[in-house]
């Protein structure tokens, strides 16, 4: 069972850039792409086998077809057909709004679904580009409720320029948002659960102010104080870096110039592949080779023992798994 291909879901969104297409070597008239979903399970946002014997499957058809040889026998059992990770590139023209996530526990008792941890890789930064993680000084549950009424909760957050390579780590709870120039590669929990907590003073289409979920983000926000909330690593040629481990997701970079081959064998999950820059081959143990390009993503089946990556001249990669 060879590695499969999905067609990517292009949201067109006012505050989307002119990244997304050219960089994922799509040909398209849409405008303000915002976010390529990679990989989802999202009820009616269900990604498609773009190729193969299982093209025209939606995900969750295929892991009801083949069950734990796709996703792996512990994954299976915890998440039926649901896909556990949603898998994006997310292109910021302009500054989106704070928001928060719950917790699992909290996530279920109000809605009924999983809470949303997650995280993001810079890919690309156009001058000037930020983002906003975690507060910079300790406030009140009391304090956040008046400085989102007197538009000052920015002057509380944390506010990094970045580059290229760039990794922040997002546990649920912590405020969060992707700002202006930010090209980012996202990997979180199936959910679709969000408290908008601040956007600005900014009116949507109906000139009306958006919706704010300030009573339901002040129980969810953890207010704990870090003194840097940037994911710090070194990547060495050749080899795999890990970049976050947690219990929804491990995540690992590779910076590559010559074969690397990864073992597969007892992971007991799938793999994702997202091909961040660069071109060449993922080769798994049955001998079945798979073009890498830069901007698809791969899902390797848990099944799957051993696979190879193998640049024509470079790769950069991230792999994610449960």
């Amino acid at each position: 069972m060879k590695p499969f291909r999905f067609t990517p879901i292009l949201k067109s969104l006012i505050w989307g850039g002119d990244k997304i297409a050219p960089y994922k070597g799509i040909e398209t008239t849409q405008t303000n792409i915002g976010e390529s979903w990679e990989l989802s399970g999202v009820a009616g946002d269900e990604s498609v086998v773009a190729e193969g014997e299982y093209a025209g499957y939606t995900l969750p058809q295929l892991i009801a077809e083949l069950k734990e040889r796709l996703v792996g026998k512990s994954v299976y059992e915890r998440f039926g057909t649901e896909f556990p990770l949603l898998v994006k590139f997310i292109d910021a023209r302009a500054d989106l709004s704070i928001q928060v996530h719950p917790d699992d526990a909290l996530a279920q008792m109000r809605h009924g679904k999983h809470g949303k941890t997650e995280m993001w890789y810079v890919v690309d930064a156009a001058e000037g580009a930020h983002l906003k993680a975690g507060f910079a000084q300790s406030i009140t549950p009391a304090e956040y409720e008046r400085r989102v009424a007197d538009h000052t909760l920015t002057d509380v957050l944390c506010d990094y320029a970045v580059r290229p390579g760039d990794v922040f780590f997002l546990p649920a709870g912590r405020v969060h948002a992707i700002c202006a120039g930010a090209f980012v590669a996202e990997i979180q929990q199936t959910s679709d659960v969000t408290y908008r907590i601040y956007d600005y003073g900014r009116v949507g289409k109906d000139g009306k102010p958006r919706e704010l979920h300030t009573e339901l983000a002040k129980d969810a926000i953890d207010y704990t104080v870090l003194p840097d909330y940037r994911t710090h690593y070194e990547a060495a040629k050749n080899r795999e870096t890990e970049l976050v481990a947690c219990p929804y997701f491990t995540t690992s970079f590779y910076d590559i110039d010559a074969p690397v081959e990864k073992e597969l064998a007892g992971l007991d999950s799938f793999l994702v592949v997202m091909c961040l820059a660069g071109s060449g081959m993922l080769t798994d143990d049955e001998g079945c080779e798979i073009p890498l390009r830069q901007g698809e993503t791969l899902l390797v089946p848990a099944a799957t023992r051993c696979i190879r990556f193998t640049p024509d001249e470079k790769l950069k990669i991230l792999t994610s798994r449960v």
